[in-house]
This record gives C-alpha cells, sequence and structure tokens, in this order.
C-alpha cells in the first residue's frame, strides 16, 4: 500500500469519536506523529481507567518514528504518552511549555524516565530529512495552545489543534498574521478539529465569563462560594482566582487534578495565586463573604471533591444553607443524569446553584463553532480539507460547511481511524485502509483486557453472579457434600430458598452424573454443570447471571 516518495496521511486515533487522538505523517522512511491522546470511557466499560489509540502500527515500524509533536495540554491530547512510551521507542517529544510541564509530571508520576522530552516555543522549528515543522499561536482554554505547519516532499499540510477565535480572550489572541503567511504560501490539506461543528455561530469570548462572574461575585459577596469548573481550563481558573483577588477572597482548592494543573500554572507564570491560595482548615475558618473553594466535580464523577460535598460525604468540607454554588462548565455528552443528580443533592441542602444553562453565561467551550470552522478554512484556503477530532456526525457536518466554503466534494474526506491518505505532488486521494483497534487500561493492566473480559463485566452488573462451591473425591469419583450456593447482585438467598434448594439439586445431580464417566476432567464437571444451571435459571427467572462452578478435590 505504502510506495517510495509518497507522502502517507492517517490517524489511530481522534476519527469518529471525542479524544484519543493521533496523527500520523509518513514518507518513505520518516514518520511524525501529532498528538498522543486518551478517552475516559462510557460507562458500559466497567472498570476501565482509559482508552488509548491503538500503537500496533507504529509498534511495526518504529525505526521510522522521528517525533511526536504536541498541539497542547489536554488529556485528549497528552494523556496517551505514558503508555506509549512503555510500548514504542519514541526518539523525542516536543510539546510547547504547559504541556511539557504536564507531561513531565505524567511521567514523573509513573517513575518513567524519559530524555526526549522538549519545549518548543512558537518561532522554533523541527526539520527532518522529509519533513519541516513549524507553529501558529491558537486561543483555547488551555495556554500554549497551536497549530502546525507541516511542510512535506509532496505538499504542505495544516493540523489545527483545538482552538477557538476570540478576539477578547484571557489568554493571547490567536496569530492571525502567522496564519495569513502559512495560506501565502499555499495548503494542500487542512486538518481542522470538527468537536463543536454542531452548533451555529461564534463561540462566546471568555471576557463574557469574566463578566458574568464578575456579576455573581458581587450579587453574592457575603456569602461563601463554591465554584466548580474543568481543572484543565487554565484560563479559566486564572480569571476566577483573579476576581477573587478583586473582592478580597481566598481560594481553597479541592482536587488532585486541579492542584496539580494551578501549581504547574504558577511555576509557568500563568497563573499568580501564591498570596490567595489557603488550606482547607484555614478556609473554615474564615467568614463566608472571605473565601471561594474551587473543586473538581463539573460532570458529576461521584468521587471528585463537589459531589463528595453534595453528598455530605467530603471529610472536610459541609454545605451550608447559604452557600452559593456556580457551574462554570458545561455538560460532557452523557454525563447529564450525573450532573443533575449532583445538582439535585445541592438544591436539597438548600443552596444556591448557578449554571451557564439557565442563569448567567458563565462558562465559553475552548473549541470553534460553525463560523469559525468556516473562518478557520476561508484563512487557510486549503486545496483539500480533512476533518478530524469529532464524532461522525461531527465529521460530516464540517465536510458539509467545507463545501459551502467552495472546497469541492471530491476534495474533503470524512475518515475512520486506519483509513490511508496519499499525497503526491499537491494530489491527495484516499488508497486504503489498515485495522486499528482500541487498547483498555485496567490499573496496571494495558491491552489485555478483552471484549470477553468487559462482557463478563457487564453481565455481573446487570445480572449478577452465582457461585456454586462442590468439594469431591476425584480419585474415588464421589461427590462428598451438597453444592453450596452464593450470589451477589442475583437475587436473596433468604428469600428464594426454593430455587437455591433446586439450584443445589441440579448441581449434585449433574456432579455425580458427569463423575460418573470416568474420562471427565475438572473442565468437563464444570462445562456441564454452568449449562444445566444456566438454561435452569433463564427458564425460571428470565435471567442469565455468570455462573461460577468452583471444585474442590478433597483427599482422603
Amino acid at each position: 500500500m505504502f510506495k517510495k516518495d509518497k507522502t502517507y496521511i492517517f490517524a489511530l486515533g481522534g476519527l469518529g469519536e471525542i479524544g484519543k487522538n493521533m496523527y500520523c505523517l509518513m514518507h518513505n522512511d520518516e514518520i511524525i506523529i501529532i498528538d498522543a491522546g486518551v478517552i475516559f470511557p462510557e460507562e458500559e466499560l466497567r472498570g476501565i481507567d482509559y482508552v488509548l489509540p491503538d500503537f500496533t502500527f507504529l509498534k511495526n515500524n518504529e525505526k521510522k518514528i522521528k517525533t511526536l509533536v504536541i498541539t497542547h495540554g489536554h488529556e485528549d491530547h497528552i494523556g496517551a504518552i505514558p503508555f506509549l512510551l512503555q510500548n514504542v521507542n519514541i526518539p523525542s517529544i516536543y510539546a510547547p511549555n504547559q504541556a511539557y510541564a504536564l507531561i513531565k509530571k505524567k511521567l514523573a508520576d509513573r517513575n518513567i524516565q524519559y530524555k526526549g522530552l522538549r519545549p518548543y516555543k512558537s518561532t522554533d522549528k523541527l526539520k527532518y530529512k522529509n519533513f519541516e515543522i513549524s507553529f501558529f499561536r491558537t486561543t483555547h482554554s488551555v495556554p500554549d495552545s497551536h497549530g502546525i505547519y507541516i511542510k512535506t516532499p509532496n505538499g504542505t499540510i495544516v493540523e489545527t489543534g483545538d482552538f477557538k477565535f476570540d478576539l477578547t480572550p484571557i489568554g493571547p489572541v490567536t496569530d492571525f498574521t502567522r496564519i495569513s503567511e502559512i495560506a501565502s504560501e499555499g495548503v494542500t490539506l487542512l486538518m481542522s478539529e470538527s468537536t463543536n461543528v454542531l452548533d451555529e455561530g461564534f463561540s462566546m469570548s471568555e471576557s463574557k465569563v469574566d463578566e458574568a462572574l464578575n456579576e455573581v461575585f458581587s450579587k453574592h459577596q457575603n456569602n461563601r462560594l463554591i465554584i466548580a469548573t474543568f481543572a484543565s481550563n487554565i484560563y479559566r481558573l486564572k480569571h476566577i482566582i483573579e476576581t477573587c483577588k478583586k473582592y478580597n477572597r481566598k481560594v481553597c482548592i479541592f482536587g488532585r487534578s486541579m492542584e496539580n494543573n494551578i501549581n504547574i500554572s504558577m511555576e509557568g507564570g500563568y497563573i499568580d495565586a501564591k498570596d490567595v491560595l489557603v488550606t482547607p482548615e484555614v478556609a473554615n475558618n474564615l467568614k463566608p463573604g472571605e473565601v471561594a473553594l474551587l473543586c473538581t466535580g463539573t460532570q458529576g464523577e461521584p468521587l471528585a471533591a463537589l459531589s463528595r460535598i453534595a453528598d455530605g460525604i467530603h471529610k472536610q468540607i459541609k454545605l451550608r444553607p447559604d452557600d452559593i454554588v456556580i457551574f462554570s462548565s458545561s455538560a460532557i455528552p452523557g454525563n447529564g443524569r450525573a450532573i443533575a443528580n449532583t445538582i439535585n443533592n445541592l438544591y436539597l441542602k438548600g443552596v444556591k446553584v448557578y449554571t451557564s444553562s439557565t442563569d448567567r453565561e458563565i462558562h465559553a467551550s475552548g473549541h470553534a463553532m460553525s463560523e469559525e470552522l468556516k473562518l478557520m478554512i476561508r484563512l487557510i484556503n486549503p486545496k483539500y480539507l480533512m476533518p478530524i477530532h469529532g464524532e461522525y456526525r461531527m465529521l460530516k457536518k464540517h465536510a458539509a460547511i467545507a463545501k459551502e466554503c467552495d472546497i469541492p466534494k471530491d476534495n474533503i474526506f470524512v475518515l475512520d481511524n486506519g483509513d490511508v491518505l496519499e499525497m503526491d505532488n499537491n494530489t491527495i486521494k484516499k488508497i486504503g485502509n489498515f485495522e486499528v483497534t482500541e487498547t483498555f487500561v485496567d490499573g496496571n493492566r494495558v491491552g489485555d483486557i478483552s471484549g470477553a473480559v468487559l462482557n463478563d463485566r457487564k453481565i455481573m452488573a446487570s445480572e449478577g453472579i452465582l457461585v456454586v462451591i462442590i468439594n469431591i473425591n476425584m480419585e474415588e469419583r464421589k461427590l462428598l457434600a451438597r453444592p453450596m450456593v452464593t450470589t451477589r447482585g442475583f437475587i436473596l438467598i433468604n428469600e428464594n430458598e426454593e430455587l437455591i434448594q433446586k439450584i443445589e439439586d441440579i448441581s449434585e445431580s449433574s456432579v455425580i452424573k458427569g463423575l460418573e464417566n470416568k474420562k471427565n476432567s475438572y473442565a468437563d464437571l464444570k462445562q456441564e454443570i454452568t449449562k444445566e444451571l444456566i438454561n435452569f435459571i433463564k427458564e425460571e427467572t428470565g435471567r442469565k447471571p455468570i455462573v461460577l462452578p468452583i471444585i474442590l478435590n478433597i483427599k482422603k
């Protein structure tokens, strides 16, 4: 599929999904990787901590890899790096300052020794045999966000990273001059993010959030404020702290990720909070109007600080009737019910709750909406477009607005992970694909969690588990005692004695029958017991729990 002197573009993650961003460029014996992110799993992936891109292609072509370049420091762009480094040799990683500090902390937390991590500035250039990489500053919710401009032997590529066009941002404004310079050189392919393409118009400026928060602070100067926001939204954290300074409030932080991000941002000079931060003990002794609590938990995560505060189980903070709780965030799809539960618990405690959807403009997205995506297309003026970073419906919508911006339909590529584009002399076509799967992380286990394991977890959660303990003497082929049955999540034993007795009877007869055949092994006995019980339980109850026979060989 791959030919000499052609340039290839493909994704190992980030297409048809939000997160897991990982895009690759390949020309002869060189591979350039852009971003290495994770997805936080949906509820059905029970017990899974992260979902990673598929590293198989990179492992098989390890010697070709030249560098990994990071656009910015969000988890869906850097979260997979520790796992990548444990599986694939990456000669160097270039990241902007904030992302560089976050990656460094990640590697230290996992005791990963890596000497190839290097920071880059907007003005830097990276040169390889077949690639020249440069950068342009963008506006996003985290400092040091960049788009990437790559020159190849067969054309030029712009990868936007995550961006929005905010003319009054809290941080630096987008480098429109550099974008114009890049466009003037001619861009063959634009790879542009699609996260908020379904939202019409322009995204709200972060300065509008600042105004709304000022209004809430001013109105409630005698109340304790509890503010929940994304720990990764550095500019939001920055102007919350600045607003606290303005109203003479101290700030107490709850949530490890929040603490890490603020500490790294203070070290990098993005946030000045050294005279504002206080401990929980100090915060509890201040007057309500003298303190604000800044915490994680915007998505209703059960173990996050705000959820524990709402449930009344936080060890250090107890709600007071005159508290004001502010959700400075938006709901990530799929988290609506959990967020509603947290808000309901807060209302039950008698506190007032502000959300961006009902009260004030106290959240602004860091991602471009449809008109901003059109503006990026017009500014870059590419010959071809490849929508990235989005679910399939988002990629399709992005393709539709690209057509409105005069990019021919045949020059727009809505792809899946593993689909391959070939660029030759400023002309691009899709040439095929290779298999790309997902990699699951469960604690310290990476990649060895199969679909069967996940299916078993799903069944246990919905149908329960039934354990049958059987004592036999295998040499004499005898059952030594009546089988014992216990369950979890299936039925209550004390309330279903008749059913339990029938299960014991079936287990007993199945074992006796199986032992009569001297060729039957432990596995044969277990298989027969499981088959008999599953059929019986399904007929009696309509349910199908996991049946786990445990056979103990008791020798005399």
